[in-house]
């Protein structure tokens, strides 16, 4: 037999030192502990090879409205991909991810949702409508949320207990963030009494956006006028609207499709002559004047510890959803100027970053 093999090879004297034979050490002695630690050797071998299994590939479900090919699509994808990198997650290899992206469609949403719950994914990272839509398609499989306001949606119970399969990072925190844009805005063009604020109707976080717009509209003797754009086909009617209304100023809420076509939205503001304020700086990056909002980049790699938290077992219900710190405001002097639009010195000086 082998193990038999193994023992007669064993030659303690050769172990033993001469001195310590000098010494009286007993060689029967050692005999048992060597055949000992030699057995407990030979069986160990086995078990640490077959313990050396491959891992487990956990299958991610990613839906959102900005495809790979949008430029900024794939900056923010490469953010979490980032995130995921940081943490030792490698699509490919220990991770497989499902990508499903509306395109701006945001009714196609309940469609993409409903097939990454088929293909049973550990969990599912989205954007706020595409959050709404996983919602009604799981309450089982975790949902990790990028940007938006949870509470005021309704997907969480609260930021520190969310009590449910959703969890993840806030971008609007309500109340308070829009109406710091409209102050903003005032602040660039003291005069404006009418502003119309763009909205996409299939966007269910709209209404509440809109109605803390309203609250701050009040308090700035300034009115809005609600236009709808479901669509880049739109826009144009959107903005002869507009234009016939006199609407003094632009405000753009958060949203995915707007986001996707930001250069046309950029583009029909300069040319209505509409100084806008938008949700994020990648309008202001194509073109626009003025943004104030979190860093979706920043937000879209913190989306990544919350995944890791969820594959290593936590439990979605008891991680808090986690607030931004920091609120970027990016202004495009090139457009100011375009516009004949002094911006003050003091926000300049509050400005993190400006375009020349």
């Amino acid at each position: 037999m082998p193990r038999n093999r193994v023992f007669l090879a064993v030659k303690p004297r050769a172990i033993l030192s001469p001195s310590r034979l000098r010494r009286g050490v007993r060689t029967t002695a050692a005999r048992p502990v060597l055949t000992v630690i030699l057995t407990i050797a030979l069986l160990a071998a086995p078990l640490a090879a077959g313990a050396e299994q491959p891992g487990r590939v956990f299958r991610i479900g990613f839906v959102w409205t900005l495809p790979l090919t949008d430029p900024e699509g794939a900056r923010l994808w490469g953010a979490f991909i980032q995130g995921l990198r940081e943490l030792g997650y490698v699509d490919g290899q220990n991770i497989a991810i499902e990508r499903r992206f509306s395109a701006g469609e945001t009714e196609r949403f309940p469609e993409l949702a409903a097939d990454v719950v088929r293909l049973k994914v550990d969990v599912i990272v989205a954007t706020p409508p595409a959050v709404r839509a996983a919602k009604k398609a799981t309450q089982t499989i975790p949902i990790v949320m990028v940007g938006g306001d949870p509470v005021e949606s309704g997907f969480v119970a609260s930021l520190a207990r969310p009590r449910g399969n959703i969890t993840g990072l806030s971008s609007e925190l309500s109340p308070g963030i829009v109406g710091k844009r409209l102050e903003l805005l005032k602040e660039i063009v003291p005069r404006v009494s009418r502003v119309a604020v763009l909205l996409n109707p299939a966007n269910q976080t709209n209404p509440l956006l809109l109605g803390e717009a309203k609250v701050a509209a009040r308090s700035l003797a300034v009115q809005l006028q609600t236009l709808e754009a479901r669509g880049p086909d739109d826009f144009e009617r959107a903005f002869a609207a507009m234009t016939r209304e006199r609407a003094g100023a632009l405000l753009v809420p958060l949203d995915g499709m707007f986001t996707l076509h930001r250069t046309r939205i950029a583009d029909l503001a300069a040319k209505s002559r509409l100084p806008a304020m938008y949700a994020l700086r990648q309008h202001v990056d194509a073109g626009g004047l003025i943004a104030y909002g979190a860093s979706f980049r920043e937000i879209f790699r913190r989306a990544a510890t919350y995944v890791d938290k969820i594959l290593k077992g936590a439990n979605p219900a008891d991680l808090p959803v986690e607030q931004p710190t920091k609120f970027e405001l990016v202004i495009n002097l090139k457009m100011a100027k375009a516009l004949g639009l002094p911006i003050p010195q003091s926000v300049l000086m509050r400005a993190d970053e400006v375009i020349q």
